[in-house]
């Protein structure tokens, strides 16, 4: 679950836009079993929503079905893609390479719109070491090479009582958005957007629905 430190725009209904990757993650199932259309009644079975919710959030990408028809799944996916500007991939750098770090260095992005160039670390037992394809570089080389091969995004893995130092590397090499998954919050000028990724959220809501479910 992800929760905002920052909403990156007051005209765009950022509910509507954390509920889109689920969409498309399903339009591209259906699309590879051979569904060239689709409505938002059979999006909402199989999420276990509500249709007239989806057609709101289908809405912002600018795309609109047709009556007894539905939706153009190619052209659903493809609206959606580059709505989310998931259409290309823009190029990220990774501070901490930790358990979590590593874990994120060696998960497939592809077609989600961000492509991880490098790692980072302070520790000295680390830089040198390959870890998923990559070689994990000096912290201190970071904002160098932000700048250098314009990196967009920085995605932060280390301790909460580093993340704030980290970022401000990462904000004066010249990222434009930050990626936290530390427990920490982040300040940054108006001009970098701050998108925290909140496991705790996600798990207090799945122990809280546990806590309380219906018994037999």
């Amino acid at each position: 679950m992800m929760t905002k430190d920052r909403t990156p725009s007051r005209n765009v209904p950022m509910p509507s836009v954390r509920r889109l990757p689920q969409y498309l993650r399903l339009l591209r199932l259906w699309r590879q079993q051979g569904l060239t259309h689709v409505s938002c009644t059979r999006l909402a079975e199989a999420l276990r929503s509500d249709p007239t919710q989806i057609r709101k959030d289908l809405s912002i990408t600018g795309t609109v079905g047709r009556p007894r028809i539905g939706y153009e799944i190619d052209t659903l996916i493809e609206a959606i893609q580059k709505f989310l500007g998931w259409n290309e991939a823009i190029p990220a750098v990774l501070a901490g390479v930790g358990n979590l770090g590593s874990a994120l260095l060696g998960y497939d992005f592809t077609g989600m719109g961000i492509r991880i160039v490098a790692g980072f670390d302070s520790s000295p037992e680390k830089i040198g070491k390959i870890v998923h394809g990559y070689e994990v570089l000096p912290v201190g080389h970071m904002a160098d090479f932000i700048s250098k091969q314009g990196v967009q995004v920085g995605v932060l893995a280390v301790p909460g009582r580093a993340a704030q130092s980290v970022a401000d590397l990462m904000i004066s090499g010249g990222v434009q958005g930050i990626w936290n998954f530390t427990p920490a919050a982040v300040s940054a000028p108006p001009n970098v957007i701050v998108e925290r990724a909140d496991f705790s959220a996600s798990l207090a809501a799945l122990c809280v629905q546990l806590r309380h479910k219906p018994t037999g």
